[in-house]
């Protein structure tokens, strides 16, 4: 009896450990994957705020797909990553986070033109976020 209960005892302590081996951190923690996010959604809401830009909407369509591809290597499921996306509460964060970047990127939230001298230094650097973005 004293075998099956150190077998029982053992099997339960290898699979807790395994079980948090294997545990994800919520994808909004997986920088490869919430940074790229973040800067496609900036450069798309920089590009509705600027009448001289238009976002690089295949580009993005196209880095979204790659990203979800990503997230399903690194083991997340299609569910959890629509869950991810389509989150409200993830969706003002990301809305938090980008107005707190572009402010101290020195972009007045109340004028467009800021938004278009923003973007464009973007695109002329060919930065993470210009690349996202180009001159009507």
């Amino acid at each position: 009896m004293k075998t099956l209960t150190k077998f029982a005892i053992g099997l339960t302590a290898a699979v807790t450990i395994g079980t948090a081996a294997m545990a994800k951190p919520p994808l909004r923690d997986v920088a490869e994957i919430d940074d790229h996010l973040f800067w496609g959604v900036l450069a798309y809401e920089v590009s509705e705020q600027c009448n001289t830009l238009e976002a690089r909407k295949l580009k993005a369509i196209n880095e979204l797909w790659a990203l979800g591809r990503k997230a399903e290597a690194l083991g997340f499921s299609r569910d959890e990553i629509k869950s991810y996306i389509r989150s409200d509460e993830e969706k003002a964060r990301m809305r938090t986070r980008g107005e707190t970047f572009l402010t101290s990127k020195g972009v007045d939230m109340s004028d467009p033109k800021s938004f278009c001298t923003f973007g464009h230094a973007e695109i002329e650097r060919n930065s993470a976020i210009g690349v996202y973005l180009r001159a009507k």
